[in-house]
């Protein structure tokens, strides 16, 4: 049926553009409580949308509302697909570095231009442009389907994490689409098959009830600043490993032949040429693949302490604090790796600092897939039909946190698929996606219903 849904798409592409940016125009920024009002319209837009489904509703929780719609006619006899995605956005901060307004849709060169174009309202949209065609096409849907579209992935998906428990009927399913990824490269299609779990925290010395002269006090009173970047110099050995006890003890090994089946990072040489990166960290004698995807880190994301303005302001600062995130791999528990970290840091720390130690809520697990799976295999084989070329298999580094509960929940098998690309500015100004990769979108969608 794939001519069938590029004849569909063709016929329709001006109608589903219009669409399409009537979405992007929703300033659905779930993290500022300023957005909320638009956060609500965004949701009942999408409900209203997704109308035609046998079932929709919006489904309360503690922060954003959530979009559910199930079109379960297809029988106990057949699979049932759940389909995740977020309406919700990115802030648009630094707002002059946007070129056009973040919440017009502007096209140009061939790119629609507007926050949340392809993270990730142009992909949840184009997986529900498929179901849709896929009815008009076919006067019904060939398996179960189910949509579960959050306002909270970009703030941590509490408000899902909330309600989850009570929602095992609703999406229990046999298989779980993430259509919130990427591309291997401009020509190649990916699936993803699994992320890296994540925990943060935050680390604050105080030496002083408050900031002090440092000609009066220094060489008196030790610095604040000093003995954070000496705690956190100890957080790793020599040899790029994190020395936090018990840090690595959960960890399995991935062996070298099982790596081969994922697609290979990329050389140095290339990170040099595209990121400008300096030097290179992680564990000595690990390849950038497994310190990039099936290692667990310990990373510092910003360290704060005293003055940092134009010009000089001779102070010695009350508190230094530092942020940390750890990257997890499969089997390490956040909250265990967290209360690991926070013993390391108090007992590590120079005696006499007070030290507060705040573990940030919402930590993930990693999960993993099966590289056979049959939504990976049909995945695999609808983007290599749409894309002409090999799919490749890959894992992400990064985190969806709310993927491993949603495994949990619906006892299904995860898969990532999607269009993005590195230069679409995702979380940047002047994030952009095209019509073209829009329509390889949801083709591969489509013929994944179909395959399934």
């Amino acid at each position: 049926m794939m001519d069938a849904f590029r004849a569909w798409f063709s016929k329709h592409k001006e109608q589903i553009r219009a669409e399409f940016f009537q979405f992007l125009r929703f300033a659905s920024i779930s993290a500022d409580p300023a957005y909320k009002t638009q956060m609500r319209q965004c949701a009942e837009w999408l409900q209203r949308y997704l109308g035609t489904f046998s079932h929709t509703e919006i489904i309360e929780t503690p922060g954003h509302p959530l979009v559910y719609a199930e079109e379960c006619s297809a029988g106990p006899s057949k699979p049932t697909l759940l389909i995740y995605g977020h309406y919700d956005v990115q802030p648009i901060d630094p707002v002059e570095l946007w070129h056009s307004p973040p919440f017009e849709p502007t096209e140009r060169e061939g790119f629609i231009y507007a926050r949340g174009a392809v993270d990730d309202k142009g992909q949840i949209f184009y997986a529900v442009l498929a179901a849709l065609a896929m009815k008009q096409i076919s006067g019904k849907l060939p398996i179960n389907l189910k949509f579960c579209i959050e306002g909270e992935e970009e703030s941590s998906s509490m408000g899902l994490s909330r309600v989850l428990p009570k929602l095992h009927k609703k999406v229990a399913a046999d298989y779980l689409l993430i259509p919130d990824f990427g591309q291997y490269d401009a020509a190649t299609p990916a699936i993803t098959l699994g992320c890296r779990g994540l925990v943060g925290l935050e680390v604050t010395l105080t030496g002083s009830s408050a900031d002090l002269h440092s000609g009066t006090y220094g060489g008196i009173a030790y610095n604040p600043n000093r003995a954070l970047v000496e705690l956190l110099a100890k957080l790793w050995d020599s040899e790029g490993r994190v020395r936090v006890d018990g840090f690595y003890d959960d960890v399995e090994e991935v062996d070298a032949a099982t790596l081969k089946n994922f697609a290979a990072s990329n050389s140095k040489e290339q990170y040099r040429k595209e990121f400008g990166i300096a030097a290179f960290g992680g564990e000595k004698g690990r390849t950038l693949q497994e310190a990039s995807e099936c290692r667990p880190t310990l990373e510092l994301n910003g360290i704060c302490g005293g003055y940092c303005g134009a010009g000089l302001k001779t102070v010695i600062p009350a508190h230094a604090k530092a942020k940390i995130t750890c990257r997890l791999v499969p089997n390490q528990d956040p909250a265990k790796i967290g209360r690991q970290v926070e013993a390391f840091l108090q007992k590590q720390a120079l005696a006499g600092m007070q030290v507060k130690v705040e573990i940030y809520p919402g930590g993930a697990f990693a999960f993993r897939s099966h590289l056979r799976s049959k939504l990976a295999q049909a995945v695999a084989s609808a983007s290599e039909e749409v894309c002409g070329k090999a799919c490749v298999r890959q894992l992400s580094g990064g985190s969806i946190p709310i993927i491993p509960e949603l495994v949990k929940a619906s006892g299904a098998e995860a898969v990532g698929m999607g269009y993005g690309l590195l230069d679409d500015a995702i979380h940047s100004p002047n994030e952009r996606f095209d019509m073209i990769r829009f329509e390889k979108g949801f083709l591969t969608v489509a013929r994944t219903l179909e395959l399934l």
